[in-house]
């Protein structure tokens, strides 16, 4: 199965390896053709405004938001949290704005108060499909989800606040899962993405 990687900028070798070991295909996403050919896509970290911007220079923006409405998962980590959230706090930077939350930018402090914790993550850190103990998540100047729609479900906090949330076909997290070496959130994701691989060959998608 195909799973794509936005490739514009950031994070983008580190989500491609994570979709290996998971034994699945990744793809580089910068046209149109490529985001026609996956079945799910990874919105990798990096920098929110450059990348907002390449979306909507290149014309990815309007057929990534289609895809996703069309209910193609979508995982995006820091930077991608930024692009899927409807509000972002003080900006209004390009974004796809398809996921109901609002997100502070850099909450976590700059690149020098990056930190790593264990975290209790909903549906995988509990669950003996994807092996049980907590998952070790590092936050590089990470943001923060700061207001959850009510469907959107929270799978993880730290501190009291947000920092993992599930919306439909749409997953956000604060912290940088592909740095690390646990695969377990991004096996998650694989999971929904053939879920929807299932349901689409069924409809004729």
């Amino acid at each position: 199965m195909r799973i794509g990687v936005l490739s514009y900028q950031g994070d983008v070798s580190e989500h491609m390896d994570m979709i290996s070991s998971t034994g699945h295909e990744p793809v580089p996403v910068k046209t149109g053709q490529a985001l026609s050919s996956v079945h799910g896509l990874i919105l990798p970290g990096g920098e929110s405004t450059c990348q907002g911007k390449l979306l909507m220079r290149f014309g990815l923006d309007a057929p990534i938001r289609e895809r996703i409405m069309q209910g193609m998962p979508v995982f995006g980590t820091c930077t991608g949290a930024i692009l899927l959230a409807r509000t972002i706090a003080g900006s209004d930077q390009p974004r796809l704005g398809t996921m109901d939350i609002e997100i502070s930018r850099n909450a976590f402090g700059a690149q020098v108060d990056s930190f790593e914790t264990e975290l209790d993550i909903k549906g995988i850190t509990d669950d003996e499909r994807y092996g049980r103990g907590g998952f070790k998540a590092l936050f590089i100047r990470a943001p923060l989800i700061t207001r959850t729609g009510p469907d959107v479900e929270v799978m993880a906090a730290f501190g009291g606040n947000t920092v993992l949330a599930r919306q439909s076909n749409m997953l956000a997290c604060s912290f940088h899962p592909e740095m690390g070496e646990d695969a377990r959130v991004h096996r998650y994701f694989a999971d929904m993405v053939e879920e929807y691989s299932r349901i689409s060959k069924g409809v004729g998608i």
